[in-house]
């Protein structure tokens, strides 16, 4: 279906592009962070909008298969493929911050900017940039754009959908759509930024976005606080939005066996309860000039424990607190890695149905296996990361026969309650299946002519999203 890339591929792109733009193949470009799948292919790293175009118009032409490549540090294969040997066309050179406009709360920036550079450029301007993940500090915005990242404050920002103005791509054919719009109303037809945001790099290469910065919260706090039942968070979050509106940033849901699995590999944490809850929530508030978020979250502990919601509780008096809060959830990832689950799931149901599908998920899956689960995540937003995890004292590999019995069961009890099997990391090649079996007809109809619209030979991401043709 598709010519390989090869050395001619190469000869022909080097007398079309700088030396600089050429890169050495290494493992960086061929892995993913879970060390499960292993991809192919030659690499290039064009350093502007134009040298993108000249890339994707070759390939076009030559049908090359072409696999966009940020940070890396996508969880469901979209950055790299196992099949033909592809042309995998690296963001990295492009990381210019290519404008500036304070009084508009918008930065413009190029694809490969890192999150967290993109993060401390708005911080320079006395804005903030509220997208913010475990990742930051490698993942580009090309990518959290390509796969509509979540992370810790959609509850009060959204995801990153909703953080970006306008964008820059350029189509398969290499021509460009000059998109950077900043504008706030714009009802000229079709959203072609929706259109494009969270389509993992399969209609086309975003190079740029004009990106939306709000105001710095002046009041930051943060509480760790211990629950009976997922029902009882779920409560307190609807108290906590009654009593603080949008003051919440972050409602995050941790288990116990997050906790354990930190005191087993490491690095090891203190949780600030004398007897470790099963169930614990973080709150991170950001308030204007004016209140005091330690006051009202203390105000808020009171009421929830008058109506049995809490059984204890600490709140940061300082920035290291809070810190410390966060650190404890965002070393849970990495504790996950170094135990190796069965099978892991970025889920999401609707809020009131969370306590239902923590419930019939661990009795559904006892009957699959001996197995430790791990849920956390965000809350706020009803995504749960609900991870599958072997017994103590087994390996993942003891569980490679019951791998696809816990990912169905677990992907068919999200469904049955109106949930979805991808709440923030995409589709990539991992979930294809998964969106066939889950899916809509007419939307993947609907998916179908539009990638075969705009992309007409195929060649943008194979095999991610809709599969290969």
């Amino acid at each position: 279906m598709f010519t390989s890339a090869d050395d001619d591929t190469l000869a022909d792109l080097r007398a079309r592009l700088p030396a600089k733009a050429f890169r050495d193949v290494s493992d960086a470009y061929l892995t993913e962070p879970r060390g499960r799948y292993r991809g192919r292919g030659l690499v290039v790293a064009p350093g502007t909008t134009e040298e993108v175009s000249t890339v994707l118009a070759y390939c076009n032409a030559h049908r090359i298969a072409v696999v966009p490549y940020g940070g890396g540090t996508g969880l469901v294969g979209g950055q790299l493929t196992g099949e033909g040997a592809p042309l995998i066309l690296s963001l990295e050179r492009m990381t210019a911050i290519r404008d500036r406009f304070l009084s508009e709360n918008v930065l413009v920036v190029e694809a490969g900017a890192i999150l967290a550079d993109v993060q401390a450029e708005a911080e320079a301007m006395g804005r903030l940039f509220p997208l913010s993940l475990a990742s930051e500090g490698s993942a580009r915005i090309g990518g959290l754009l390509s796969t509509n990242a979540g992370g810790v404050n959609v509850l009060r920002y959204g995801n990153a959908r909703a953080q970006c103005l306008g964008l820059e791509v350029v189509r398969a054919d290499g021509s460009v759509w000059h998109g950077l719009s900043r504008l706030r109303k714009d009802n000229t037809g079709y959203d072609l930024r929706d259109l494009f945001i969270g389509a993992e790099g399969t209609l086309g290469i975003i190079t740029a976005a004009a990106l939306r910065l709000v105001p710095r919260p002046v009041g930051i706090g943060a509480a760790l606080l211990a629950v009976p039942s997922p029902q009882a968070a779920l409560d307190l979050l609807g108290l906590a939005q009654e009593r603080l509106g949008d003051g919440i940033s972050a409602f995050e849901i941790i288990h116990r066996q997050g906790l354990d699995f930190l005191d087993e590999v490491g690095p090891q944490v203190k949780a600030p309860f004398a007897a470790r809850p099963d169930w614990m929530v973080l709150i991170d508030l950001g308030l204007p000039a004016g209140l005091a978020p330690d006051a009202a979250l203390e105000a808020l502990f009171e009421a929830a424990f008058e109506r049995d919601l809490v059984t204890d509780g600490v709140i940061a008096q300082s920035l290291a607190d809070r810190q410390a809060f966060w650190d404890i959830r965002e070393q849970i990832p990495e504790a996950n890695r170094r135990i190796g689950s069965v099978s892991s799931h970025d889920i999401s149901v609707p809020l009131s149905a969370v306590p239902e599908f923590i419930e019939r998920g661990g009795t559904a899956l006892a009957r699959i296996g001996d197995m430790r689960i791990n849920c956390f995540g965000h809350l706020g937003d009803g995504n749960l990361h609900y991870n599958v995890f072997p017994a103590a004292g087994r390996d993942r590999s003891d569980y490679e026969d019951k791998r696809t019995a816990v990912k169905a069961c677990v992907h068919d009890l999200a469904h049955a309650l109106g949930g979805s099997v991808s709440a923030e990391h995409g589709i990539g090649r991992l979930k294809v299946g998964d969106l066939e079996t889950y899916g809509d007809p007419a939307k993947l109809a609907m998916m179908r002519g539009i990638k075969d619209a705009l992309d007409p030979n195929g060649i943008l991401n194979p095999g991610a999203v809709l599969r290969a043709r």
